[in-house]
């Protein structure tokens, strides 16, 4: 009777040191993907069909999601939606009436209006006539025009300087072009609120120093970096995230790493994306993307494994996902045990083995006595 706990209790420790060891793949195989399909949907219910598109479409390109007739019908419904002819014309107008559009086509209408002066000095009209009639003019607007103004100026300018060089002066109109789209996307994210409120205070500092000096320098490094988010796809949402310039700064260098896919890894990783994304060089843009349909943890674990571990036995636990959630809710279980706690049960494991009664017959078989010396004192001796 006394062997089965024994033998239980060393079955519990085998296990711990199982746990031990193989603790890497178990935190793998405890991670959950991500299900798009509810998220997009209430997306759709929004109307938000640009992003319900590039939200379903980035984990369309895993088979986990490819083979899910949900995602499928889904994804073929927003197609219909975005394809139709009223939807397209609504955007266009979108873009050419109030220079605001969530879809490519309502952009680049509102880009080329912008890029020709003409939405800069619709904006500037209008908020004129909104100051001559008493009502409230919005600053931060009237100081984009203003730069956008200064900016199709400089931009003429560079254009003839470029033909009369002979090309020397391109760097140049590329800078100007910078300037003109980043003046669009702010102008863009002040009407749709996703202005964030650091930068509506900076942009109205730097009219103001644009017009007394006639030099767009004080803003180039700055829009050069919205430009950036300007050509990437939910570039106003990542901007809207931004808290200074250096957090601009590190969002454009994200933005142009991964592209399309930027706002939708923003979207599932938050800061943890961000901070991931500054070891692109070393862990790899598929890596990274394939951490996120795992969430935030995913991400955790990819930093803590690395790229070629992650990989691994992300691809052993997607070989093994048929059996179910009961392998993930053991190994999230296994995962939950404290370190310390495994290794007090594999130590109590070897414990319970050691023949402590035979140890303490046989320290019975020495005995230390003491005995009076010629002194007086007493030494010890030990007897057999």
């Amino acid at each position: 009777m006394k062997l089965i706990p024994k033998l239980i209790l060393l079955f519990i420790a085998m296990v711990a040191v199982g746990v031990l060891w193989q603790r890497t793949q178990l935190s793998a195989l405890a991670l959950s993907r991500i299900d798009p399909v509810p998220e997009t949907r209430q997306l759709v219910e929004q109307e938000r069909y640009a992003e319900a598109a590039d939200y379903l479409g980035f984990f369309m390109e895993y088979p986990y999601v490819q083979s899910d007739p949900r995602a499928q019908a889904l994804q073929q419904e927003i197609e219909a939606v975005r394809g139709s002819l009223g939807y397209q014309a609504s955007k266009l107008a979108e873009g050419l009436l109030g220079g605001t559009s969530d879809e490519t086509l309502g952009q680049a209408t509102s880009v080329a209006t912008d890029f020709f002066v003409i939405g800069d000095l619709r904006d500037l009209t209008k908020q004129g006539i909104n100051w001559a009639s008493g009502e409230e003019t919005d600053e931060v607007v009237v100081a984009l025009a203003t730069i956008g103004v200064a900016a199709s100026a400089a931009q003429l300018a560079s254009g003839a300087a470029t033909v009369g060089t002979v090309g020397a002066a391109a760097p140049s109109v590329a800078a100007t072009t910078a300037l003109k789209g980043g003046a669009t996307i702010l102008k863009a994210a002040r009407k749709l609120g996703k202005l964030p409120p650091w930068l509506g205070k900076t942009l109205v500092k730097s009219a103001k120093s644009v017009k007394q000096t006639r030099s767009l320098d004080s803003v180039t490094e700055l829009f050069g970096s919205v430009y950036t988010l300007a050509k990437t796809r939910g570039g106003m949402t990542l901007l809207s995230k931004t808290h200074d310039a250096a957090s601009l700064k590190r969002m454009a260098a994200f933005a142009e790493t991964f592209g399309q896919h930027s706002a939708t890894l923003y979207r599932i990783g938050g800061d943890s994306v961000l901070q991931t994304a500054r070891r692109t060089g070393e862990l790899g843009q598929d890596a990274i993307k394939l951490a996120a349909t795992y969430g935030q943890q995913g991400l955790r674990a990819l930093d803590r494994m690395g790229a070629v571990t992650f990989v691994k036995v992300s691809a052993r636990a997607s070989k093994i996902a048929y059996k179910g959630d009961l392998i993930r809710l053991i190994a999230r279980w296994l995962m939950q045990v404290p370190t310390w706690a495994l290794y007090a049960i594999v130590g109590l494991g070897i414990a319970v083995w050691v023949p402590w009664r035979g140890l303490r017959r046989g320290a019975r078989h020495w005995v230390v006595a003491r005995e009076p010396s010629a002194l007086g004192a007493s030494i010890p001796r030990v007897l057999r």
